[in-house]
Parts: C-alpha cells; sequence; structure tokens
C-alpha cells in the first residue's frame, strides 16, 4: 500500500509525520467545531475553508481572502498579513492558489504574485507551454488538495482563446508528478505536506491519502 511521502530528510514508504516541530499542530476542534461532513454548500465550504487555513498558517503571518475577480498573491507589509487571494469565492480556485503558495519559498513570499510570470488568455503554443511546464507541480499538489477534500479534480489549460497545446500530454505530467511525490522521487513542500496532514484530520479521521485513490483516467 502506498501513502504520501512526506517532506522529510529521509525518505521513508510510510507517512510517520508531516509535521515540522516548528509547526503547531492543531486538533480540528481548536479551530471551529462544525464538521467538513456537515456543510452542504459551495459557501460553507468555503468560509470554512478560509477559516481553518488561517488558523492552520497563522505561524506564516498569511491569510487566504475570497476576491471578487482575478486571484492575485500580496506580501506581507508592516501592517498587514500576506494574502492568498482566490477568485470569485471559489473553492478549486482557492485550492490552486494555496499550491502555488506551498511551493514558493521564503522569498518569493515576498514578492507579488510570488513573482510568477503570467501572459493572459490567447497565449501562442510557445507561450502555454511555459505555463504547463510552470503549472505541472501545482496542480498535481492541487489534486492531492481536493482528493483529501472528497472534491473532484480538473486539470486546467487556462488558455480558451489561445492553443490550449496538447491536453493529454499535460494530463500525464500532473498524473507523474503525483506518482513523484508517492513514491519519494520527488519531495513534497513542507506547507503543503502539512495542510493535507489538517485536511485529512477532518475530512478522512486522519487516514492519509493513497496512491491508489489517483490514476490517470481520473483526469479525463
Amino acid at each position: 500500500m502506498h501513502l504520501l511521502q512526506p517532506q522529510l530528510e529521509v525518505t521513508t514508504l510510510l507517512l510517520v509525520s508531516t509535521h515540522s516541530t516548528s509547526v503547531p499542530v492543531l486538533m480540528p476542534d481548536h479551530v471551529q467545531h462544525v464538521s467538513w461532513q456537515n456543510l452542504t454548500t459551495e459557501s460553507e465550504q468555503v468560509d470554512w475553508l478560509i477559516l481553518h487555513f488561517n488558523s492552520w498558517f497563522s505561524h506564516h503571518n498569511v491569510t487566504l481572502v475570497k476576491g471578487d475577480f482575478e486571484p492575485e498573491y500580496f506580501p506581507a507589509t508592516l501592517i498587514e498579513p500576506a494574502k492568498i487571494q482566490f477568485a470569485h469565492g471559489f473553492f478549486n480556485s482557492a485550492l490552486h492558489e494555496i499550491s502555488h503558495w506551498t511551493i514558493a519559498g521564503e522569498k518569493r513570499r515576498l514578492l507579488p504574485d510570488l513573482g510568477y510570470w503570467y501572459a493572459p488568455d490567447g497565449r501562442t503554443a510557445e507561450q502555454q507551454a511555459l505555463f504547463e511546464q510552470v503549472e505541472i507541480k501545482p496542480q498535481a499538489i492541487e489534486w492531492l488538495f481536493a482528493t483529501a477534500f472528497g472534491r473532484k479534480f480538473r486539470v486546467s489549460l487556462d488558455n480558451l482563446t489561445g492553443d490550449s497545446g496538447n491536453g493529454n500530454q499535460f494530463k500525464d505530467h500532473v498524473f507523474a508528478q503525483v506518482q513523484r511525490y508517492f513514491s519519494g522521487e520527488a519531495k513534497l513542500p513542507r506547507d503543503a505536506a502539512h495542510f493535507i496532514d489538517c485536511i485529512c484530520l477532518c475530512t478522512r479521521n486522519g487516514s492519509p491519502l493513497q496512491l491508489n485513490e489517483f490514476k490517470r483516467e481520473y483526469l479525463d
């Protein structure tokens, strides 16, 4: 049985712990008494996610916030924490933006939009290829997050009016990246692993993600 690897110095075959000793371990009832399983609407789930994320990552001085328009990341200032702003109150958008934040290191978290280059919808084939290269890891991590929540994940090529490239090839790459996280060939970022741990405590009674929950055909 293959379980999701934490980001540890020594690779192991079992999920022993994804919590760093410097990261506070919060039980679900320390944050909110409303059970995830009792939430029935997208709006309720979004509010739950914001409350829990902001508690689980308060040690990073960052907050998750709804945006009215496009997603954007705002670094912390002297008077305000950093903001991960997701689009239009969509749950999946929140997971996607969180995945980008977990990958970014300390230096990039000091930059607007985490220092990402971004060309808008309508990209050329060359621009789309670069976009997809950058998106493989965050979308693989987003898939892990979505599965921990029991939600459907769909890859995003995000180029409706341009050249969307080879969608099947991109799906292959996202699937292969998830495989690498489980095998230990690639290390899951510490904050991504911590987020998954916290989610699983609330949604799966602490049961870790398993490799057989991720199949290539699920992306079609």
